[in-house]
């Protein structure tokens, strides 16, 4: 009796879970939207004190929530290194980069002092897979190598970032960002 008594509550919890992280994403993609726990909830049609006991906070309910929409993103770079030459992947990430960026802008705005170790943890993959296409870009000849790839990718995110909170208007504008940054980067002979 037991087991049937807890079954609704455990698929409650979980419908109630999806519905907090469903609204903290939808309001990660809204510019200028306040990722508070009370809009999350209004946002997602519970309580707030629903959410706080489904997460135990807003700091784990959005660590959850950036971190959902992380994984395809390094996953993604990981694909393209593998897939293609390391300049032709770090083009293709960065374009995509740029899009994903200007589609969540809440996440490099707000979320700054916060507890967030999985989304802490899957940035610095993306920095690595990021660095290891300057790396090998470098190695094969097709990047300059008088600048770390540490150096190059502090230089990258932030200058992606601000393509990105420019909501380009075509392509065109983020490909003259890709053409000028990347023609920069060319190794000169």
């Amino acid at each position: 009796m037991s087991t049937r008594a807890g079954s609704p509550r455990r698929a409650d919890a979980l419908r109630n879970r999806q519905l907090a992280l469903d609204a903290a994403t939808a309001l990660l993609a809204e510019p200028g939207a306040t990722l508070t726990v009370e809009a999350i909830a209004k946002q997602a049609g519970l309580g707030m004190a629903t959410v706080v006991r489904t997460f135990g906070g807003k700091d784990a309910l959005l660590d959850a929530a950036v971190s959902g929409l992380l994984e395809p993103v390094v996953r993604r770079a990981r694909d393209l290194l593998a897939e293609t030459t390391p300049a032709r992947a770090l083009r293709t990430f960065l374009r995509e980069l740029i899009a994903f960026q200007g589609a969540h802008h809440a996440i490099s705005d707000q979320l700054g002092g916060l507890a967030l170790p999985a989304t802490t943890a899957l940035r610095g993959d993306l920095v690595a897979v990021v660095r290891e296409m300057i790396e090998l870009a470098q190695r094969d000849g097709t990047i300059r190598d008088d600048l770390s790839a540490t150096t190059i990718t502090a230089l990258m995110g932030p200058t992606a970032l601000a393509i990105a909170r420019s909501r380009p208007t075509s392509d065109e504008l983020v490909d003259a960002y890709l053409t000028v940054v990347l023609e920069g980067l060319r190794l000169r002979t």
